[in-house]
């Protein structure tokens, strides 16, 4: 039987990282995951109050694009979903952004607002996860997505300008942390947690994660793990006791950038923005007397990937 293969390549380009993800739909059902690239581009670094991208991180964005491309380029009957979010969101600048990427890349990125990024966060979990009730919450580089999940159904959601990034660079948590920095960034965030007016409603919940600071939270508690290399649990629905995660992030806020580069699991890239990326985390899981952590490995790239079957369905 000869095969009808699509190429779907699903590229997210966020604050933090540009990530791509390739899945081949075989004969109109199969799915099987291929190639997945990831680069740290750090495109909201620098943008400031004036919220202006600029030019080294364009360019290093610009330049994992076209790696991208030519890796896309040669798969069979190819479907580009292009999507940006938090930082291309709220950039001063966005539309001569957009442009120049057009131009160099061909790409056209379609910049979604923070809702439809909670929905396709929701969309990712829910099909891959066994989710009745729930709290999704995806840290990114600018913005945390959080979802309220009832009986299976996403009954709020809600996106928040501040992430792992950005809390890291607008309360100096890059390094050596101070208590005046992290009471304040704390602060912060816990403030704009108690203006949702249903974030309550999550009250012992299970609360389900993604996003990099996030997963790196459970790659750190894998880490730890007595147990034999080849039988570490998949990171996707690893659960992490509350307990678990509050030691980690303890030892985190305990040492400076130079030591979190040596703890296992966590990788030197994120060494200087992962207190800032665990802060809404850990807020939420005070505020809501959070019953477990589980980790998904699956968000924003699969749920477009599932927003664009269903689609497809309906013609």
């Amino acid at each position: 039987m000869q095969k009808n293969i699509e190429s779907v390549a699903v590229i997210d380009l966020g604050s933090n990282s540009c990530r791509m993800q390739v899945t081949q739909i075989i004969n109109g059902s199969f799915l099987k995951t291929g190639t997945q690239l990831k680069e740290y581009v750090r495109l909201s670094e620098g943008m400031g109050p004036e919220k202006t991208l600029k030019p080294e991180p364009i360019a290093r964005t610009l330049a994992t694009l076209k790696t991208f491309k030519n890796t896309y380029d040669k798969l069979p009957n190819l479907h580009l979903i292009a999507i940006a979010t938090a930082a291309a969101r709220q950039a001063a600048n966005q539309k001569e952004f957009l442009d120049l990427v057009k131009k160099e890349t061909g790409i056209a990125f379609n910049v979604i607002p923070g809702e439809e990024e909670a929905r396709l966060d929701y969309l990712g979990v829910v099909r891959t996860l066994p989710v009745d009730d729930c709290l999704i919450v995806d840290t990114g580089g600018a913005s945390t997505e959080l979802i309220l999940v009832k009986d299976g159904e996403a009954n709020e959601r809600i996106s928040i300008p501040f992430g792992a990034v950005t809390n890291s660079a607008d309360f100096n948590l890059g390094d050596k942390i101070s208590a005046v920095n992290l009471f304040d960034a704390m602060t912060f965030v816990e403030q704009a947690l108690f203006e949702i007016p249903w974030i309550h409603e999550a009250y012992e919940m299970p609360l389900v994660c993604l996003g990099g600071s996030n997963r790196s939270l459970a790659k750190i508690s894998r880490r730890r793990l007595d147990c034999d290399p080849d039988d570490i649990p998949d990171l996707h629905g690893y659960t992490i006791s509350v307990a678990d995660a509050i030691e980690i992030m303890r030892e985190l806020i305990g040492t400076d950038k130079k030591g979190r580069e040596n703890i296992p699991g966590l990788t030197k890239s994120r060494s200087d923005v992962i207190v800032g990326g665990l802060i809404p985390l850990t807020i939420i899981m005070r505020v809501c007397h959070i019953s477990e952590v589980v980790c998904s490995a699956h968000g924003l790239r699969e749920g477009a990937l599932f927003d664009y079957l269903d689609s497809k369905k309906k013609k």
